[in-house]
């Protein structure tokens, strides 16, 4: 999923967090929080204003991609499983029990009797047949389908290649069971569940193109959603949340009311956070402008901020034209301000081969490769364009590699400088040569990063085609464990030795949340908190987390 937050703001953020954090935490042990005084206490505890970065938000979630969004669906949509708030593992959610085939190949869940919508309708096995093939559908150019590319068919559906619905790997013998054939043994599959891809559609949702109120509040009806809180009321400025009483797990729900609120810049989110209106930024926000700093947390994340190569036409296509652009660029001083510099796609997680990362720096390879590629000296070689966003790091970063490209290799750069509120979008265009994202892995595995780059993927805005990489994540899906993720290190090898992908720096997770106060918040590498969580009461155990005293 896509961060929508602003990296100049970020990195402001990370340095001032790196100096004075650490102080900040040693005081907090010391004086009994002394800073949290400065706030106004929480008078209704079982309400809670949560403040994010003001951008459109999309509800439909065939339709979505940012993590602010992602943060919003635990709250209204729940699929067959969910993430545990501190692990990330997933805990069954809509599901009540589901066996695995001998061939490991065939899953078959059931569904909970009490698991129902906000309105009190019965949340049905087809519910989630329905809107799996939905987001399929080849005329929605959803941005995760190809998640779905695991399963028996969904591929070549997606695509177009298959017409018929009934022969993808989706069956439903009633309302309660669910079966799924998957083209490979797929040990992460629950995992993936988790997304908020995978949820069900009300049937009155399913056809409806426009679940957000587009101005139009007054006659709009908020989306039939099954999570464990619903949508009341919604505009530009704040959404509104309320516990949704047909919940089958409303017991375990202490909120009753959850009000997000867009703030207009990062001086307003600290305006929020200072008078105690908010207590949780999870969006941009003006770290210097904080009255009370005990809430800073910072934490590393599964995300990584890169530069991408489009290579669907002439030259950049060239591998050697990319290896080349890759081998003059000054590595150190771009990656300089970071606080976690990234010469990888991936950041490193457990059970993953360590990957040679890009960090050399050799002109008379890059000059000697774009001269077997046709182009000496950059002769003949269309001109080349970098998209930006606004931010000063973007353009410092920019202006970098565009002096290396037009100095080392004699390329005619120029550079664009997009809006914020249409860089993504501008992103699917084909009238660029480089752009840039950064992505948070949706489930804590390789895979989340590596699906992404295929061909027919609608998240490849590099428009990478090459057998090789498909070939290899191919094989990934017949393999499990270390061979699995072998083959998977050795997909992310080739997208750096051939230039695809620009590693630049690991994205941390900034958040301004007093945790002594907000229980059920916890850091983790996706920077996901369900909401179903979280309260102001001491004490409530984790699912499966037993608690003594």
């Amino acid at each position: 999923m896509l961060n929508p937050k602003k990296p100049v703001s970020l990195l402001v953020c990370i340095l001032l967090c790196a100096a004075v954090c650490p102080a900040l935490f040693a005081q907090n042990e010391n004086q009994d929080h002394d800073f949290a005084e400065m706030r106004p206490p929480v008078t209704d505890r079982d309400e809670l204003t949560v403040v994010f970065s003001r951008h459109d938000v999309e509800l439909d979630f065939r339709k979505s991609y940012f993590a602010s969004e992602a943060q919003i669906f635990t709250a209204v949509y729940e699929g067959l499983f969910s993430y545990h708030p501190l692990s990330l593992e997933p805990v069954p959610a809509v599901v009540e029990r589901w066996e695995l085939s001998e061939d490991k190949l065939q899953w078959t869940f059931t569904i909970k009797r009490n698991a129902r919508y906000w309105n009190g309708d019965t949340v049905r096995s087809q519910d989630f047949r329905a809107a799996w093939l939905s987001l399929l559908e080849p005329v929605r150019e959803s941005p995760y389908s190809s998640l779905f590319d695991v399963i028996h068919g969904a591929r070549d559906y997606r695509n177009g290649v298959e017409k018929n619905p009934d022969n993808v790997g989706i069956q439903t013998p009633n309302d309660r069971t669910l079966i799924v054939k998957l083209t490979s043994p797929a040990s992460f599959f629950p995992a993936m569940l988790c997304h908020h891809s995978f949820s069900p559609i009300h049937p009155s949702m399913l056809n409806n193109d426009s679940w957000s109120p587009s101005g139009n509040e007054k006659n709009w009806e908020p989306p039939v959603s099954n999570g464990p809180f619903r949508i009341t009321a919604m505009n530009e400025d704040s959404i509104v949340l309320a516990k949704n009483s047909h919940y089958w797990d409303q017991m375990r729900v202490e909120l009753e009311k959850i009000t997000i609120k867009f703030a207009q810049d990062a001086d307003d989110a600290a305006n929020m956070w200072n008078s105690g209106e908010a207590r949780w930024i999870a969006g941009d926000v003006d770290i210097e402008g904080l009255t009370d700093r005990s809430g800073i947390q910072v934490n590393v994340m599964f995300a990584t901020h890169y530069y991408f190569i489009r290579s669907g036409e002439k030259p950049w296509n060239d591998k050697r034209i990319r290896r080349a652009m890759t081998l003059v660029l000054p590595w150190e001083e771009i990656r300089s301000n970071y606080y976690l510099p990234a010469a990888t796609l991936i950041f490193p997680i457990s059970g993953y081969p360590e990957v040679k990362g890009i960090t050399e720096t050799d002109v008379k390879e890059a000059q000697k490769l774009i001269a077997e590629a046709g182009y000496p000296g950059g002769a003949g070689a269309p001109e080349l364009v970098i998209r930006l966003t606004p931010s000063a790091d973007a353009q410092r970063v920019g202006a970098l590699m565009a002096v290396a490209w037009k100095e080392k290799l004699g390329f005619n750069v120029r550079v664009e400088v997009i809006p914020y509120e249409s860089y993504f979008q501008s992103m699917k265009e084909d009238n660029y040569n480089i752009g840039s994202s950064t992505w948070i892995g949706d489930f804590a595995d390789p895979y989340t990063f590596l699906q992404m780059w295929r061909r027919d993927s609608n998240l490849n805005d590099a428009r990478l085609n090459d057998d090789e990489y498909e070939a290899l994540i191919d094989r990934s899906m017949m393999e499990e464990g270390e061979t699995r993720m072998a083959t998977l290190a050795e997909a992310e090898k080739l997208l750096l030795d051939r230039g695809v992908v620009l590693p630049i720096f690991y994205h941390p997770a900034l958040n301004i949340v007093d945790t002594g106060e907000l229980d059920g918040w916890f850091p983790n590498a996706l920077d996901i908190h369900p909401f179903k969580y979280l309260s102001f009461k001491a004490y409530r155990p984790l699912p499966g987390v037993a608690m003594t005293f």
